[in-house]
């Protein structure tokens, strides 16, 4: 067995970073691709390794030099019109030496598991071909297989058709042919069709055409969920540094993201808070009937989308505004707060960290569950006067809820003090009772004047890429103010036709809204039973967990992603937990919740 790596390519989408290296020159945490790629190799019984080199040739052989000569022979074949020509012309410059032996032909810019070979070498068949099921990063030749894992085609660039992604593979571009094989089928083909077609052309294409026999020789095998990125550009590269990271480093690849985790599609994310059964199938439906006139046109301004989010939430035009996402409303409103800021902790930080430190004053509520009342409240803030008093409810990371009534109450006695009641309900609707609690009704915003309420739509609504969030007050002095401070098109058509189309789909919404309840009870019961978790209960989509000896809240939520692949929130460095150990917990669907508490037992057992 022998390897050929293809090295010969220019790499110019990596921009500065192949400047003056190869593409396999660049460095993965710290360490080179075809470092990395040679170590494995060295690993595997290989009589030689081929290495097809161009661009910057010298210098890739410069840079490997002797170093692993105790370990592989390895050979150079170079490519003197890298510029002119793709890879089917590199491969065959090194046909002679395909011919030679049975071979592993892999590409220079991927970066992948350590069993890869493994897998590949240990399947007694003679030609296959590694193959990943699509995910949207993958990008290059497709392929479809049947159920005895033949490749029945090659899909090009060009004939690429999304309607039919669930039928495709993308390679892996790690091959393995027999000197059979090579001598007789793949090599006659490959100078014929590099005669027929010339040299710019790319050697799955050969692949192709040998499909099209009625017995193809080569097969495809799956690699599961192993590991492995193809790196063409920078973005690639970044997700290539997080999948590939290791310990703390990992952890903080992934977390420093701050969402984007779709780029990761079998990463469970156990962090970002939404609606696991919301939009409903009907509405998603329409979103992408309308996709294309909503892409090309522009949005409404200001006076539409408020007239609409009005319709959405039963509150007249001039006590709403709509925001891209609650944060933009969260800072404009913290701009304009003066004076002392009353908060609880732990809570949402997005407030708290957009004022000076000497300007907060903080509540901790007593007890381990950090359980607190309207009363508590107004006891504390009666002995320590603030301007404006925020509360998060149900609270965030607690789950600690305060029921309409008592909100009132509260409100009240901030109305009569002049105080501002901020209040943030994004998670009201997880609530049991939900459509009762809500503050978005204008004879509750008129009755209590220094009410402020905030909501997050991206949270039970389940559509965080809207970037979609309101602010209602009946100061409408304040409101006026954050329309004139937001952009003129804060919007995008997307989340404006969202709104318009809203109360279609209402009764799903409660529907939606009942089904979560029902799997946050199941969902509970199932955490309660793992040993090392102390799981507090909540009316919100998440849990706050006390992580139990021998086990800290950053060792568990590390372990969870290395060996797991499912991404936890560690709350330990947040201001109120003090280095307690306590993780956050968000409340998914039920086979996401179930792969959790898998891995949860797992890692117990271990």
């Amino acid at each position: 067995m022998q390897a050929i790596i293809l090295a010969a390519g220019m790499g110019r989408r990596l921009g500065d970073l192949t400047r003056n290296n190869t593409k396999c020159m660049v460095k993965v945490n710290g360490t080179a691709l075809i470092d990395r790629l040679l170590t494995q190799l060295s690993r595997l019984t290989l009589q030689r390794v081929v290495i097809v080199v161009g661009y910057e040739g010298q210098k890739l052989k410069d840079y490997i030099g002797q170093r692993y000569d105790d370990v592989l022979h390895i050979e150079y074949v170079n490519n003197p019109v890298y510029d002119k020509t793709n890879n089917i012309y590199s491969l065959a410059l090194a046909k002679e030496q395909l011919q030679e032996d049975d071979t592993l032909l892999i590409e220079s810019d991927l970066i992948f598991d350590e069993d890869m070979f493994r897998l590949i070498l240990d399947d007694p068949y003679p030609n296959l071909a590694l193959v990943a099921k699509y995910q949207t990063w993958m990008d290059g030749t497709m392929v479809c297989i049947d159920e005895d894992c033949n490749i029945v085609n090659f899909v090009p660039k060009k004939a690429f058709k999304y309607e039919d992604t669930n039928r495709y593979y993308k390679t892996v571009n790690i091959y393995k042919f027999s000197r059979d094989f090579a001598r007789h089928k793949y090599v006659p083909f490959l100078e014929a069709y590099s005669k027929a077609l010339g040299n710019n052309e790319y050697y799955e294409q050969v692949l192709r055409v040998i499909t099209f026999l009625d017995k193809s020789e080569l097969k495809a095998l799956p690699v599961g969920n192993r590991k492995w990125y193809e790196i063409d550009d920078i973005q690639d590269l970044d997700i290539a540094n997080a999948l590939f990271a290791e310990g703390d480093e990992q952890l903080q690849q992934y977390m420093r993201r701050y969402g984007g985790y779709w780029r990761f599609p079998d990463m469970p994310d156990f962090c970002y808070l939404v609606n696991p059964y919301f939009p409903s199938p009907r509405m998603l439906n329409e979103m992408r009937a309308n996709f294309d006139t909503l892409l090309t046109e522009y949005p409404s301004g200001m006076y539409v989308n408020s007239l609409l989010a009005g319709k959405c939430f039963g509150v007249r035009q001039d006590y709403i505004v709509p925001g891209n996402g609650a944060a933009e409303l969260i800072k404009c409103l913290m701009e304009h707060t003066e004076g002392l800021l009353g908060v609880c902790c732990p809570t949402f930080e997005e407030y708290p960290n957009r004022m000076p430190a000497e300007r907060i004053v903080t509540f901790r509520p007593e007890g381990r569950d950090f359980c607190y009342t309207a009363d508590d409240l107004m006891r504390y803030f009666d002995e320590h006067p603030v301007s404006t008093l925020l509360l998060v409810n149900p609270d965030n990371p607690s789950g600690n809820f305060i029921p309409l009534a008592d909100i009132c109450v509260l409100a009240q006695w901030c109305s009569d003090r002049g105080v501002r009641l901020v209040v943030d309900e994004s998670f009201v609707d997880f609530a049991e009772g939900f459509p009762q609690h809500t503050l978005l009704r204008n004879d509750l915003l008129e009755a209590y004047p220094t009410l402020v309420v905030m909501k997050s739509i991206s949270k039970s609504f389940g559509v965080p890429g809207l970037r979609l969030g309101i602010m209602a007050s009946a100061d409408t002095d304040l409101i006026a103010r954050a329309k004139k401070d937001v952009a003129i098109w804060n919007i995008n058509s997307f989340a404006e036709f969202y709104m318009q189309i809203y109360s279609k789909y209402e009764v799903d919404y409660h529907a939606a809204c009942h089904k979560f309840q029902a799997e946050r009870r199941r969902f509970f019961a199932l955490l309660q039973s793992i040993p090392f978790l102390r799981v507090i209960p909540s009316q919100a989509n998440y849990f706050l967990c006390e992580v139990r000896s021998p086990y800290t809240s950053h060792g568990l939520v590390a372990a969870m992603l290395r060996r797991y692949n499912i991404l936890l929130k560690d709350c330990s460095t947040k201001r109120a937990f003090d280095g307690r150990n306590y993780i956050r917990i968000a409340i998914r669907n039920h086979v996401d919740n179930d792969r959790l508490i898998a891995a949860l037992r797992d890692v117990e057992g271990k």
